[in-house]
């Protein structure tokens, strides 16, 4: 019989990712109510089984480690295998991870192997007799849908930001758990060449706590750096609409949307976007949304926590002298 929630933590360059300390902390709320144990799964290269005493505090009883040269950087095939292997091994009821880049590519392939549907995107879970029941936003965030799969191991991602966090505690230790794990030529067929870290070492959007955007209404590529500076002041990062990064103007990791990046951050301040549909969807969940549109009836205003009808050149940059002042006091 299934017991147990199984947690994916995540890792880049050797450091435990934010969104792992969200899942985490969901899945101990999780076991806790069915009074079962809650299991991480950690993959890397060499030294990243370091950090599974640290996946104990956050309430993890056992760590399974996959340590070896072929996980150092992520890979669909080589992760799928561990986490199926050891998902076999363990039988367990849920498993949980991060609905991030990694996630969104990672999670469909394990439950194809498994045999099991999964929840994908979601903003909050409940337990109904024992079945798992993720609440998700679709049309753009106009409604919530109830989803559930009741096919075991209960599969499901968490949207990074939305979750709160436990408090670790320090004296909490975890069994670790080696796992060998025998790769086959076909989980190898692609290779990482290189990775490219982007600039100014902002935080990823997807886990930002703070993002800054710019639309069509920046005019131009280089008016962005106004809202790098900002962003830089409050410790957050800067992204983008749809329009922006179709004009060339930013890159597409930066873009915010349906076909972009979906986000949550306490504090998302738009500059110069009307706010399609598309935009909409991606940053609407987030907690508090600033406004800045010389168009009053741009649609953002209607999704908006706090709104400024007027043109973002006059008021982006006294909002940086304004910030810079508080900073130095």
């Amino acid at each position: 019989m299934a017991t147990g929630v199984l947690v994916v933590a995540e890792q880049r360059n050797g450091a435990i990712r934010k969104v792992s300390w969200e899942v985490l902390s969901e899945g101990k709320r999780l076991a806790d109510q069915l009074g079962e144990e809650l299991v991480a799964v950690l993959m890397g290269g060499d030294g990243i089984s370091s950090h599974a005493e640290a996946l104990g505090q956050w309430g993890a009883k056992r760590v399974f480690v996959a340590e070896a040269p072929e996980l150092a950087d992520y890979r669909t095939n080589p992760y799928a295998r561990v986490v199926v292997q050891v998902a076999k091994q363990l039988e367990p009821r849920i498993i949980l991870m991060g609905a991030s880049s990694t996630g969104k590519d990672l999670a469909p392939r394990v439950a194809a192997r498994l045999g099991v549907g999964m929840l994908s995107d979601c903003v909050g879970f409940e337990l109904r007799d024992g079945v798992l029941v993720g609440r998700r936003p679709m049309y753009a965030g106009k409604l919530y849908a109830y989803v559930a799969c009741k096919a075991v191991p209960q599969m499901a991602t968490l949207r990074p930001n939305v979750f709160p966090k436990i408090e670790p505690d320090p004296f909490m230790k975890a069994e670790v758990v080696k796992v060998e794990v025998q790769f086959e030529e076909s989980d190898l067929r692609t290779k990482v060449i290189e990775l490219r870290e982007e600039a100014g070492g902002r935080p990823d959007l997807t886990e930002a706590e703070i993002i800054v955007s710019g639309g069509r209404g920046m005019k131009g590529p280089e008016n962005f750096a106004m809202l790098e500076t900002l962003a830089d002041l409050l410790g957050g990062t800067v992204g983008a609409s749809r329009a922006a990064v179709d004009a060339g103007w930013r890159p597409q990791s930066d873009q915010v949307g349906q076909t972009g990046k979906v986000v949550t951050p306490n504090l998302y301040i738009a500059c110069g976007i009307s706010g399609s549909i598309q935009h909409l969807a991606g940053m609407g969940t987030s907690k508090v949304i600033v406004a800045i549109n010389k168009d009053p009836d741009a649609p953002i205003f209607q999704k908006a926590d706090y709104g400024v009808v007027d043109d973002l050149f006059k008021v982006v940059p006294p909002l940086i002298e304004e910030v810079r002042k508080l900073k130095a006091e």
